[in-house]
């Protein structure tokens, strides 16, 4: 089976825009971003974790030795380290610059803790979605903490596959993976004493790692009932697909009632996951009819990974310098985003396509899906 889940994909893109309005909503006082959807969309992080486990359980059913491993490891970080270094590197040079410009412009933070040499080698080395002794809050590129959870979850996903199939436990593997998920979610319960999961720079790898072996037991459960449910007449999959989102914007607009009871959004992201993969409803026609939202897609990674800069100098140039009213975020959220798509569309074609890992002999596995 080889196949691209081109729905999947939009919702990354969409869901990584939301993301973005999500930390543009404390520069703005406009009913548009402040709101309890917006407010709660940071809750689509696991929507990523989730869709990133389906996506890698697709590509990686099998590591068989140690090589195979190593080589899992080499290109999963060839796909995400290079942005996440160029972007923790222009945060960098915005805090020299805005030290530099700070008689000259009023900038809020000019000092900012989080911001350090210990918190930059924590980011640096991707273990800034543990609990570091001495960090106490996000630092630099501020959604990089997931990028670190997703390499935790890479760790452990290659390293227990590996021993699956070394130890012939391969058709008992959906069991391991549902300890993995249940360990991690009994770990951020005696954090919180609840099902709380919106954790970042202290317990945000125990989140990804649940969130990843949740969209490995969803993909699991597709590989295996694909052929059968494919049948299924169109106008279910139409009525699943929209009762499975109808959910999770009733959940998220009502994130403090259920941010508490967190996993459950893991098992809605599951859901929406399974529903949409078989593309067969009418809103997936609908989606995969608007070509731009291809585009998004595609610079989703992009997307999540510039706008917390873009925001930053947004706020800057027309706030501070410009003198422009909170409230002109009501359609300057639009000027904003366009430019955070094109810096997008540049950072892909020059950093996430260029520093691609490419092996001169045929890879002992094919990675499907990056």
């Amino acid at each position: 089976m080889r196949h691209r889940f081109e729905v999947l994909d939009i919702f990354r893109g969409l869901f990584a825009s939301l993301v973005f309005l999500f930390h543009l909503g404390p520069f703005a006082d406009t009913p548009i971003l402040n709101n309890a959807f917006v407010e709660n969309s940071d809750m689509f992080v696991d929507f990523f974790f989730v869709l990133s486990g389906f996506v890698i359980a697709y590509s990686y059913q099998s590591i068989a030795s140690r090589e195979q491993l190593g080589l899992f490891l080499t290109k999963r970080i060839y796909r995400i380290y290079p942005l996440h270094l160029f972007m923790l590197l222009a945060f960098v040079g915005m805090e020299i610059a805005k030290n530099l410009l700070n008689p000259y412009i009023k900038v809020n933070n000019l000092v900012n803790p989080a911001n350090n040499v210990y918190t930059f080698f924590t980011s640096l080395f991707l273990i800034n979605s543990t609990p570091v002794p001495g960090v106490e809050d996000v630092s630099w590129n501020i959604p990089s903490w997931s990028i670190s959870a997703e390499m935790m979850a890479y760790l452990v996903f290659g390293s227990l596959v590996l021993w699956i199939h070394t130890a012939n436990q391969v058709k008992v593997r959906n069991v391991y993976y549902v300890l993995v998920a249940g360990i991690s979610l009994a770990g951020l319960w005696l954090v919180s004493r609840s099902f709380q999961i919106n954790y970042s720079f202290d317990y945000g790898f125990l989140r990804g790692i649940l969130g990843f072996f949740t969209g490995v037991l969803c993909f699991n459960l597709f590989n295996k009932t694909h052929t059968q449910v494919r049948t299924w007449p169109p106008a279910l999959f139409s009525a699943a697909e929209l009762v499975t989102l109808l959910l999770i914007v009733l959940c998220i607009y009502n994130g403090e009632v259920m941010k508490p009871w967190g996993a459950i959004f893991e098992i809605l992201f599951f859901l929406c996951i399974y529903t949409f993969s078989f593309e067969k409803g009418v809103i997936s026609h609908g989606l995969k009819s608007v070509r731009l939202l291809y585009k998004l897609g595609q610079y989703s990674y992009s997307i999540y990974m510039t706008h917390a800069l873009i925001i930053s100098v947004f706020n800057v140039l027309f706030i501070r310098i410009l003198k422009f009213p909170p409230s002109a975020y009501s359609y300057l959220f639009i000027l904003n985003f366009i430019v955070i798509y094109f810096v997008s569309v540049w950072t892909y074609k020059n950093i996430e396509m260029r520093f691609q890992y490419k092996s001169a002999t045929r890879p002992a596995i094919k990675e499907k899906i990056s």
